[in-house]
């Protein structure tokens, strides 16, 4: 191998041991949330609960219904994360919207520095069953933008979080990227990307992932 080749195979492994040990730092977290040393959600967030450790959700078959077509499996992931205070969700009927190798992605502050945290659906459960559950949680899609090729498919979807359906308005908005596949005549999620608003200015959600308030005319 020339030098130049050898040089560029170093840095590539360099580049990629660095993000594994930055991903198992981030992926050893506290009870109860993805690993940032003080917890950062939105305000309003639901309280935690318990950080006891649940048992493991087990995987069923998916209800046709929720994965027969794009719009019906988002819809799906939506529903099965939202519910009132004190309300146990269908764990099962989530993590079989999934691929089994399915991800979490999202970023979080570590040493100063934005990292990615990396976590698969059953992480996320164990992360966040506890917040949904004891403090009421109402995660709503309010736009959706949706492109696909073959038998993939790319979705923007921008989400409002509540406690309660009928508070005013949500204590957080942000956007899921749901990236899917039609496999064995179904469609699965293989990752979410997500990002929220934080009062930053480069985090306020753009126009074109919003509704579209302009009046009708007549």
């Amino acid at each position: 191998m020339s030098p130049k080749k050898t040089a560029v195979v170093t840095m590539i492994t360099a580049c990629a041991f660095t993000l594994t040990l930055a991903l198992g730092t981030l992926q050893d977290p506290p009870a109860g949330h993805p690993p940032t040393g003080t917890p950062q959600v939105p305000t309003g967030h639901p309280d935690a609960g318990s950080t006891a450790k649940k048992p493991a959700v087990k995987r069923r078959p998916a209800n046709p219904e929720d994965v027969a077509t794009i719009d019906a499996i988002v819809d799906a992931y939506y529903d099965s994360v939202s519910g009132g205070k004190g309300e146990a969700r269908d764990w099962e009927r989530f993590l079989s919207l999934f691929m089994y190798e399915g991800r979490f992605v999202t970023s979080r502050p570590k040493d100063g520095q934005i990292l990615p945290v990396a976590i698969t659906p059953a992480d996320f459960i164990q992360m966040n069953r506890g917040y949904f559950e004891s403090g009421g949680y109402y995660e709503q899609d309010i736009h959706r933008i949706t492109k696909t090729y073959g038998n993939i498919a790319q979705v923007f979807s921008t989400y409002a979080s509540r406690r309660k359906l009928e508070d005013p308005k949500p204590y957080s908005r942000g956007i899921n990227s749901m990236q899917l596949m039609k496999v064995s005549g179904r469609w699965w999620i293989i990752s979410v990307m997500w990002d929220y608003e934080n009062g930053q200015a480069d985090h306020v959600i753009p126009a074109e992932f919003l509704p579209d308030t302009t009046p009708e005319d007549g």
